[in-house]
């Protein structure tokens, strides 16, 4: 079996407030294969792109990595110097923000940016960092290349912007991207573009991916394997097919209940009752267990590790052969 391009371990992350520590994400585990997408999934305050920040090493004061390990490719990164791991930063790691703003300064030129870029993570001159350059944005499909390279942010759709930032995050061949929303912002039939090309460039180049996003149907057709976090640990992770078509977790049942289908047999969604809960008032036991229509006694007292279930795994006591629950169907107060 060859090795993962990222291998992460008992990550835990923390933010330091006056109020206390808070911690955003707990021991969470996974790996990532050359060439696969992985999808990270879970609502607001899950802990997604915590997740990808600190892969990335960009969180930031009051924030810090207490615990765990992250890998690339064997290598260990997460205590790195700030030095070497901005080197890392864009040469082997890229990174596809929401907003394309958020990557491209509305100062410059789009050919400047991407130039600039290649130059500082390769060894070519301007005139071979420009020529690549309009070989990547033709490479994301944007039209007339040659000559869209000297356009300012502004000048483009929000499609357009968004393949640049691709184009971006591509210039040093990097061996590993994180993804985070990068189809938010856009309308369907753009996404579906997006969704297209960076399915395309994963196969092509054997670059992996981390898919960040809140949208069922953007996993649903990109990713490989989804991993569905709840309150800053992973709840299910497994091969995205499986995970949609038969979710084991309550929460992860709960999401994809939650998904129109265009066949129209279900009377009607699924609601999950509730909201994610607060850093500072994570419940006791399973963090899952006010909002689980199948909670019992067990859910709340004693947190719930990954087990290995049909090919995935899930972080749920009612797959705990060892201890099976009579399933009360109440709901926690």
């Amino acid at each position: 079996m060859t090795e993962p391009v990222i291998s992460v371990r008992d990550l835990t992350v923390e933010f330091v407030t006056r109020r206390g520590t808070l911690r955003a994400l707990d021991k969470v585990s996974f790996d990532v294969a050359r060439g696969e997408v992985l999808g990270v999934v879970g609502e607001s305050g899950a802990g997604k792109s915590v997740t990808g920040s600190a892969i990335i090493g960009l969180i930031d004061p009051p924030g810090r990595i207490a615990g765990g390990e992250i890998r690339l490719a064997g290598e260990r990164i997460d205590n790195l110097p700030q030095e070497r791991m901005r080197r890392i930063r864009g040469k082997r790691i890229g990174m596809i923000f929401q907003d394309p703003l958020t990557s491209l300064n509305p100062l410059y030129r789009v050919g400047e940016q991407l130039v600039e870029t290649i130059r500082t993570h390769t060894d070519l001159d301007a005139a071979g960092a420009r020529k690549r350059a309009i070989a990547l944005l033709d490479e994301v499909g944007i039209p007339a290349p040659d000559r869209r390279i000297d356009g300012y942010p502004h000048e483009f759709s929000g499609g357009m912007r968004q393949r640049v930032v691709i184009a971006l995050a591509l210039c040093a061949e990097p061996d590993f991207i994180i993804a985070d929303e990068p189809t938010t912002a856009l309308d369907v039939s753009v996404q579906a573009q997006i969704i297209a090309l960076i399915k395309r460039l994963c196969k092509e180049r054997g670059t992996s991916v981390m898919l960040v996003t809140h949208d069922m149907g953007v996993i649903a057709e990109t990713a490989d394997r989804v991993a569905v976090m709840y309150a800053g640990r992973i709840a299910e992770i497994g091969p995205v097919r499986d995970v949609v078509k038969a979710p084991l977790h309550p929460y992860a049942r709960g999401l994809m209940g939650a998904i129109p289908s265009i066949e129209g047999d279900a009377e009607r969604l699924v609601q999950i009752p509730g909201a994610m809960p607060r850093l500072s008032n994570i419940p006791r036991g399973c963090a899952f267990n006010p909002r689980c229509g199948e909670v019992f006694e067990r859910c709340r007292v004693e947190r719930p590790e990954l087990i290995d279930v049909e090919g995935r795994q899930v972080a749920c006591h009612l797959y705990d052969r060892e201890h099976q629950p009579a399933r009360t169907g109440e709901i926690a107060a």
